[in-house]
């Protein structure tokens, strides 16, 4: 085995028995449960687990698959998180060949560019390209009843469900010295730190969160919880150092910028979710929601991630 197979293999292993524990924790309080049946906080405890599950499969998959299967299998999570999206937005018949061509070409030419490692087109492709070209397909149609509201969201789609998830799998295009071939762990320790911190904000929230950040939005979503699960975030991405091209201090600023960033793209994407009057983005994993749900936080923390290890660390 390589050391890349080797050190990808130990975390997985980490990851995996932690998991076995904590999904015999869940289930043993799931059975001590009341008449009435199991508590919120209960079911909220199991739901974590299970994502998590599905998570470090996902992680498995990646690494399993090589650069292009990484690529297909963040690709194929786009056009679920796509769809996801697109279910809540306004839309009328004129919009049927945008929505067309955001699923049909623009999904696939992004994730084509980050296979060949086009940086320059796959960095603005979609925020200037596609967003300029939807409108245009849109308004041949002649339909121009809330025309701004539905272009606006399907650009907005296409903005979290495809440009920026795009950017975890272009973690592998990044040019580092001395650390050839190991980019995959790049990509664990942005969802690990992202996930954990999610996690570890909603446990300090339990247990001392008193002041909402933004109390007409959630009231579980609290400074003490932010500042508890940042800090842990922290910690927990110094402790995974090894498997970055970062020193130990340099992962836990790191990991402090991309759970700052993946706590306030939650709290971004549940502002919508209220908008739009519904508790989950999907159904596609049962008692989980959907890709989104699941992911919204690394959505918004992969493309600063990327771009600060790309300015700081990478040869290119």
């Amino acid at each position: 085995m390589t050391d890349t197979q080797i050190d990808f293999a130990m975390l997985l292993g980490g990851i995996g028995g932690v998991l076995v524990v904590a999904t015999a924790t869940g289930a043993m309080l799931a059975r001590r449960r009341t008449s009435g049946g199991a508590t919120p906080t209960i079911e909220h405890l199991n739901d974590r687990i299970h994502a998590w599950w599905t998570i470090t499969a996902l992680l498995a998959l990646s690494f399993l698959a090589g650069r292009t299967g990484v690529i297909i299998l963040f690709a194929l999570c786009s056009f679920a998180a796509l769809r996801e999206f697109m279910t809540l937005t306004t839309k009328r018949t004129a919009d049927h060949w945008a929505i067309a061509t955001a699923f049909f070409i623009v999904l696939p030419a992004q994730y084509y560019f980050v296979w060949v490692e086009w940086y320059a087109v796959y960095s603005i492709f979609i925020p200037v390209y596609a967003f300029l070209l939807l409108p245009i397909i849109a308004v041949v149609q002649g339909d121009t009843d809330r025309f701004l509201i539905r272009i606006s969201e399907t650009q907005w789609a296409l903005m979290i469900s495809v440009y920026c998830a795009s950017y975890v799998p272009a973690l592998l295009t990044l040019r580092i010295d001395g650390y050839a071939g190991r980019n995959v762990l790049l990509i664990a320790f942005l969802i690990v730190v992202v996930q954990l911190s999610d996690v570890l904000q909603d446990t300090w929230g339990k247990m001392i969160g008193k002041h909402p950040v933004a109390p007409q939005l959630s009231s579980s979503r609290t400074w003490e919880g932010l500042v508890g699960g940042v800090a842990s975030a922290a910690l927990v991405g110094a402790g995974l150092w090894w498997i970055t091209p970062f020193t130990i201090w340099q992962a836990a600023v790191v990991s402090v910028v991309i759970a700052l960033a993946g706590f306030f793209g939650g709290l971004v994407m549940s502002a919508i979710k209220q908008d739009r009057g519904v508790k989950d983005w999907g159904h596609l994993m049962a008692g989980h929601g959907g890709f989104i749900d699941r992911l919204d936080s690394v959505v918004f923390s992969a493309p600063l991630f990327f771009h600060i290890t790309r300015y700081f660390w990478s040869s290119v």
